[in-house]
C-alpha cells in the first residue's frame, strides 16, 4: 500500500480534505433545485463506496509497506472491523441531519455549527483515544473554533431582524449532527494499525488506512437503509419521499451529481485517514473539518445565505473566519 512518510505531504492531504469535505454539498445545493435532498442522498452513498473500493484496489493494493488490500481485509480481527463499521453507521447519522440542516438554514450556518462542532468534539475524543498531539495547542485551537460556532449561529439569528425567516429548527439540527460526528473519527482511527517506522510492516489483526475506510464506508451505505428511509417517511419539513420518486423523477444528471459528491467527500475521508498515520488522528480530524470555513464560503459568497442580513452581519461573519484561520493554523502547529 502507499504510505505517507513525508509530515508536510501529510498537512497538504489534510489541507485536500479540507477542501473536498467543504465543497460536497454544493452538488447537494445544485441537486436539491429539482429534487428532494434524500433522494440525492441514496447516490451520496453510492458514491462514497465505489471511491473507497476504487482507492483500496489501487493506492491501496501498490507499493511494498504494510499489506495489500485484499491481504489486509482477510486478516482482519474482527473486533477492528466492526469498530471502523460504527464509524460509518454513526456518521451516516449525523451526516444525514447535516445535510438536513444545509436544506433548511444552508451551508453557511449548518458547516460553522455543525462541522464546527464536530471538529472539537472530534479533536477531544480521538486525542484522548490515540493521545497523539500537543494538548494544550490542540485545547487552544479548539476554543478559537467554539468562539468561531458562537459568532455564526450569532449573524443567522440576526437575519430575523433584517426580514428573512430562520428557523432554529436549523440550529438545533445542525447541533445535533455535530455531536454525533464528533464521534465517528475515534472508531475508524483505533480500527487501523500502526506502521513500523523502519520496515513499513503494520501491525497485525488491524486494519490499513484504505481497508478501514471500505469498512467505514459499507457501514455509511448499509446503515443509510435505515437512516435515510427514516427521514424519507419522517422528514424535518415538507411530506413524506415516496421512495419510488428516487427511479420516476430522478435523471442522469442527477444521480451522477449525488454520486459526484459522495465521491468528492470520500477523497477527504481517505485523504485524512491516510494522511493520520503521519500526522496523528487528532491534527489530521482537526484539519480536515476546517471544512467549516470552506463550506461557509460556499454559503457567504457563492450561494449568498446572508444576502439582505442587517449592518453589522458581516462584521460577525469575518471574525467568525478569522478565528477559524486562528484555530487551524494553531492545530496545524500542534504536532510535537
Amino acid at each position: 500500500m502507499v504510505i505517507v512518510e513525508s509530515y508536510s505531504v501529510a498537512v497538504v492531504m489534510c489541507i485536500i480534505t479540507m477542501l473536498c469535505w467543504g465543497s460536497w454539498a454544493n452538488t447537494q445545493k445544485l441537486a436539491s433545485k429539482e429534487w428532494r435532498f434524500q433522494l440525492f442522498y441514496w447516490d451520496y452513498a453510492i458514491g462514497v463506496f465505489l471511491l473507497s473500493l476504487l482507492l483500496a484496489f489501487t493506492m491501496g493494493s501498490m507499493g511494498t509497506g504494510g499489506r495489500g488490500f485484499l491481504a489486509d481485509l482477510q486478516q482482519a480481527d474482527g473486533k477492528w472491523l466492526g469498530s471502523a463499521f460504527i464509524g460509518g453507521v454513526i456518521f451516516n447519522l449525523s451526516n444525514i441531519l447535516l445535510v438536513a440542516a444545509i436544506d433548511i438554514a444552508g451551508l453557511a450556518v449548518a458547516f460553522p455549527v455543525g462541522v464546527g462542532l464536530a471538529l472539537v468534539l472530534g479533536v477531544i475524543t480521538t486525542y484522548l483515544s490515540t493521545q497523539e498531539g500537543n494538548a494544550p495547542m490542540l485545547a487552544l485551537g479548539v476554543a478559537a473554533i467554539m468562539v468561531a460556532i458562537l459568532l455564526d449561529a450569532l449573524a443567522y439569528k440576526r437575519l430575523a431582524s433584517g426580514g428573512q425567516k430562520t428557523p432554529m429548527k436549523g440550529i438545533f439540527i445542525s447541533i445535533a449532527a455535530g455531536v454525533l460526528m464528533g464521534f465517528f473519527y475515534k472508531y475508524v482511527a483505533q480500527a487501523m494499525g500502526k506502521i513500523e517506522p523502519l520496515t513499513k510492516i503494520l501491525e497485525p489483526g488491524k486494519l490499513s488506512p484504505y481497508t478501514a475506510v471500505v469498512v467505514f464506508s459499507a457501514g455509511l451505505l448499509l446503515s443509510n437503509f435505515i437512516w435515510n428511509s427514516i427521514m424519507m417517511v419522517k422528514p424535518f419539513t415538507g411530506p413524506p419521499v415516496p421512495f419510488g420518486d428516487y427511479f420516476t423523477k430522478g435523471n442522469l444528471r442527477l444521480h451522477l451529481v449525488g454520486i459526484l459528491g459522495g465521491m468528492i467527500w470520500d477523497v477527504g475521508m481517505s485523504f485524512s485517514i491516510i494522511a493520520s498515520t503521519k500526522a496523528g488522528a487528532a491534527l489530521s480530524y482537526g484539519l480536515g473539518q476546517g471544512a467549516t470555513m470552506i463550506g461557509a464560503f460556499w454559503g457567504v459568497f457563492i450561494w449568498k445565505e446572508f444576502k439582505g442580513a442587517p449592518p453589522g452581519t458581516n462584521k460577525l461573519l469575518g471574525a467568525m473566519f478569522l478565528l477559524y484561520l486562528i484555530g487551524l493554523a494553531i492545530l496545524i502547529s500542534s504536532k510535537p
